[in-house]
Parts: structure tokens; C-alpha cells; sequence
């Protein structure tokens, strides 16, 4: 009797064990996974926020994928454009300090408000994240605002978004060649966060030609935010090349680009 007992109880400690080394193994396994899953590209976005004409705006973006510091980013690119004219917009190439962070600094010679989104592409991720920055009294906005809106309903709209917390970046290609594939990509987000099963378009036109012949191309999405199409173009020149954004709903953005395409 005590033999069978003893038999017993041991057939049950080993089980015990093995349900216990499996669990762990599970919740090793699983928490692994689970690290490597909640792992984004995240950028912490500094501006100097309120200063007086021709001061320096400092900008610094600190660049993390999970916990580590990313300090070999594809692009860091700092957008900048006065309220109302995003079309007008200047792009300001970033200072690797070779630590996760990137910065580079400008100027505003005038009262008024403007918006700085920094461009980051890295672990083949992107993220744009936008600050606005009040230069002396902020400026004053409301006939410049009536201006802009005439001249969007006589021109059509080639800049400023209609959704608000919209974004698009057009990764401008190198080196465009006559008679070579190019990839024209632009990464999509609504308030930072990646948008995804958009209608994407390319439409494409000589300057020379005064648009009268388009080509259009349309998008094929990769990861979440990013749609690329490849294009060759014909003959060299100055090109335009405006995007179209559609949902299957409202949303309806565009934004116009340049191109040169050499010999």
C-alpha cells in the first residue's frame, strides 16, 4: 500500500513539474513575442515654442525604437511653414548627434504662428509629429485666411488640408533620369498615427507643357501609411507631381511636388 501511495505521489510531482516548466516556457515565449510586437518608432518632437522676431528656434527630435536610441535614421527632415501656407513650406535637414537625437535650429523675421513637423524615417517606419510655435503677438490670420480661400475656390487647393491633424510626406527622389523607373512614395497620417486602405494617386505633368497632358498613376500600399508607384519619365525637365488622397468616405486631400529629371 505505502509503495502504490508513493507511486502516486510522484507520478504527481512530475507532473506538476512539467506543467510548471511548460508555463514557464509558454510565458517566456510569449513575452518575447510580446516585446517584439509592442516595439514603434517613436519621436519626442521639442520646439522653442514662443519667441520674439529673429530669435532662434531651437528644434530637436529624439528618435527611440522600443528602448533603444536610433542613431542611424534614414531621413530627419524639419518642416516649417507660416499658418496658411503650407505650399510655402521649407525643409531643414536634421544634425545627427549620433545619440537618438537630430536638431537643427531657424529663424522668423515677423510676427506670426508656425507650425514645424519633423520627418523621421527609420526601422522602416515613419512618424511626423507637429508642433506650432507663436513668433511676437502670433500674428493676425483673418484676411489673409479669406484671401487663401479665394484662391483655392479660383485655383483649386495645392497645399493647406482640409482635415485637420492630416499629413502627408513625399519622399523626394534622387537623381531622377530620363528613361529610369523611379518610386514615387509618400507616407499618409491622420494625428501622427499611420493611414491605412487609402485611394492613392500620382498625377504627373511637364511645367512646360502648362498641364496640358497628365499622366496618372495609381498607388499600391506597402506598410501602413506608405504608397508608392513607379513612373518613368520621357524627356528631361521640371516636373509636377500632385498627390491624391481619398477614403472611401470624405476624406479628399492633394498636395502638389516638384521634380527635376536630368539627362
Amino acid at each position: 500500500m505505502r509503495k502504490k501511495v508513493g507511486i502516486l505521489f510522484l507520478v504527481l510531482m512530475l507532473g506538476a513539474l512539467a506543467a510548471c516548466g511548460a508555463k514557464s516556457d509558454n510565458k517566456n515565449a510569449s513575452g518575447s513575442g510580446d516585446e517584439e510586437e509592442l516595439k514603434m518608432l517613436e519621436v519626442d518632437l521639442q520646439v522653442t515654442e514662443e519667441v520674439a522676431v529673429d530669435e532662434r528656434v531651437d528644434m530637436k527630435a529624439t528618435v527611440t525604437f522600443g528602448s533603444e536610441e536610433v542613431k542611424d535614421a534614414d531621413e530627419v527632415v524639419f518642416e516649417v511653414w507660416e499658418e496658411g501656407k503650407k505650399s510655402d513650406s521649407e525643409m531643414i535637414d536634421a544634425t545627427n548627434h549620433e545619440d537618438g537625437t537630430y536638431t537643427a535650429e531657424t529663424n522668423f523675421d515677423h510676427d506670426g504662428l508656425f507650425h514645424i513637423q519633423v520627418h523621421v524615417t527609420a526601422r522602416d517606419m515613419h512618424t511626423m509629429p507637429l508642433k506650432e510655435v507663436t513668433v511676437g503677438d502670433g500674428g493676425h490670420y483673418e484676411e489673409a485666411e479669406e484671401a487663401s480661400a479665394d484662391a483655392q475656390a479660383e485655383h483649386g487647393d495645392h497645399g493647406d488640408f482640409h482635415t485637420e491633424g492630416f499629413g502627408m510626406h513625399f519622399m523626394d527622389p534622387e537623381a531622377v533620369k530620363v528613361g529610369e523607373a523611379v518610386d514615387l512614395m509618400t507616407h499618409i497620417q491622420l494625428h501622427e498615427e499611420a493611414l491605412a486602405d487609402l485611394n492613392v494617386r500620382y498625377e504627373i505633368w511637364d511645367e512646360a507643357s502648362h498641364e496640358e497632358q497628365h499622366a496618372w498613376v495609381d498607388a499600391e500600399e506597402g506598410k501602413d501609411g506608405e504608397y508608392t508607384a513607379s513612373h518613368t519619365f520621357e524627356k528631361a525637365g521640371t516636373y509636377k507631381v500632385q498627390v491624391h488622397v481619398e477614403d472611401d468616405e470624405e476624406l479628399h486631400e492633394h498636395q502638389e511636388f516638384e521634380i527635376v529629371v536630368e539627362k
